[in-house]
């Protein structure tokens, strides 16, 4: 755990921690890879993944929060992700699930235009009614011990159980290595979690690809589904893409 202090994010009627909207683009990773869509960034995370890709959106012993993050009413925050021409909408983080209560109203207004709303969470905090309802799919990727983390911190049960009864939720693993899938198996088989998938660790197209082939045969053998990183692949480890 570091040192670094969360903004209060509880109070419905506080404005959104915000750290980037971007797109249109194309979703990376999971069932929707390849999708055009644009994506709305979150602030603060409750985890300290050793190998997070998005560091700058909770890390602030290693980045300026005034720098990277700015608080933005809700109203304003679904305005700047209307005027992209894109059907899905994704949002994540950081961890998009601590502030539910201000995303609900984004959620709602988004909906009402016709948009559809996957949320990348990493499965330690249960959906609430109000942003719920407006959710198509949960992308849950729960942490893996390779991320520097004890069990109890990152795997929370009964978040999960929930999120599974959802039937909107698939679960997404990222994978240091191939020996990471057997720690997979046995968080499939203990929390009944359906429709896996599993993805490398990686911040280059080299690195993706490499990774890819390493899981192929893993994914093919436990009827796991296999992610690629297409913004990796196609733009490496630029941001915004």
């Amino acid at each position: 755990m570091t040192g670094r202090t969360l903004l209060p994010v509880n109070s419905p009627r506080q404005s959104i921690v915000l750290c980037e909207t971007f797109g249109p683009t194309v979703q990376g990773e999971g069932p929707s890879a390849g999708q055009h869509a644009s994506f709305l960034r979150m602030g603060d995370c409750n985890l300290a993944c050793n190998t997070c890709d998005t560091p700058y959106s909770w890390d602030w012993n290693r980045y300026s929060r005034s720098e990277q993050t700015r608080r933005v009413p809700p109203e304003q925050v679904a305005a700047e992700l209307l005027q992209h021409p894109t059907r899905l909408v994704v949002i994540t983080g950081g961890e998009p699930m601590m502030q539910q209560a201000q995303l609900a109203p984004v959620a709602a207004r988004l909906t009402e235009a016709g948009r559809r709303i996957e949320v990348e969470t990493n499965g330690t905090i249960a959906p609430e009614s109000a942003f719920d309802r407006h959710i198509s799919l949960y992308v849950v990727s729960p942490k893996l011990a390779h991320m520097g983390m004890p069990q109890v911190r990152r795997i929370k049960p009964d978040v999960l159980a929930v999120f599974q009864a959802t039937n909107r939720a698939v679960f997404k693993f990222v994978l240091d290595s191939p020996q990471d899938a057997d720690e997979v198996a046995v968080l499939q088989e203990a929390y009944g979690l359906e429709r896996v998938w599993i993805m490398p660790q990686a911040t280059t197209a080299t690195a993706v690809l490499d990774g890819m082939r390493a899981l192929a045969d893993t994914a093919i053998e436990r009827r796991w589904n296999l992610s690629p990183r297409l913004h990796t692949l196609l733009w490496g480890d630029e941001r915004g893409r």
